[in-house]
């Protein structure tokens, strides 16, 4: 994936930051056709050219991004993996399309686990990762609407946290369960630009300050905030 995260002001300090948690992780120079067609329907995912429910033509997609069938199939696979996609009958690929209650379902359980996350990143996060969290947050605060960009922000911040907890297993179930929430949002954008930037700003103050009590707090007050938010706009539909 293609690394446009900025670095750090006196750039980043290597001999601290654990490659496997860091938010700037850098790319392998060589990425494969495969890899490249993974990035480039994820991003058509993302930037809703792919509609949640909609059935891809993978002759079109070949067509349309310059690539043989064999890397194509690799990517749609990877991407039904990682719940992004569903196979169909005919074993053709849709776009998976999340409902609304399993859109709370799945929020209420990231409650559970990026609450007790941030608490134990607290005492593990690095204050690198933090500072380049916090500048990226900064770029993006002029935003207007939920862009490609802010996604890849979102993402990268809760999962470098769930990462920073020290708990693999846990980082990997948060991972799965902000697919299923990301897709919802993608599919029905919220206009939560500024609200997210305040608030992904209190969770790094927290951690930043070492303190678990307030990453936990301010962690699950983020989750409540995006409930309540989603919940009033689906009940004036």
């Amino acid at each position: 994936m293609a690394n446009a995260i900025p670095e750090a002001k006196g750039g980043p300090t290597t001999a601290a930051r654990d490659p496997a948690t860091s938010p700037a992780a850098p790319l392998a120079a060589g990425r494969s056709l495969s890899d490249h067609a993974y990035q480039k329907l994820l991003d058509m995912i993302v930037h809703r050219q792919l509609s949640g429910g909609e059935i891809l033509v993978e002759s079109r997609l070949s067509a349309s991004l310059g690539l043989t069938r064999t890397p194509l199939r690799e990517a749609l696979v990877r991407l039904e993996g990682e719940g992004l996609l569903v196979k169909q009958a005919n074993r053709s690929f849709a776009v998976r399309s999340v409902q609304v209650s399993e859109f709370f379902q799945s929020l209420r359980v990231r409650e559970y686990l990026e609450g007790p996350a941030a608490a134990l990143a607290a005492k593990r996060a690095v204050p690198d990762d933090i500072a380049v969290l916090r500048e990226r947050i900064a770029l993006l605060a002029k935003i207007e609407a939920q862009s490609p960009e802010h996604w890849k922000l979102d993402n990268d911040l809760h999962n470098w946290l769930a990462r920073s907890s020290g708990n693999p297993v846990l980082a990997q179930a948060v991972r799965k369960l902000r697919i299923t929430t990301q897709l919802f949002e993608i599919g029905q954008p919220f206009d939560r630009v500024q609200a997210d930037a305040t608030e992904h700003l209190a969770i790094l103050r927290a951690l930043e300050q070492g303190n678990p009590d307030a990453a936990q707090a301010a962690v699950m007050q983020h989750l409540r905030n995006i409930e309540v938010d989603v919940l009033r706009i689906v009940s004036s539909h």
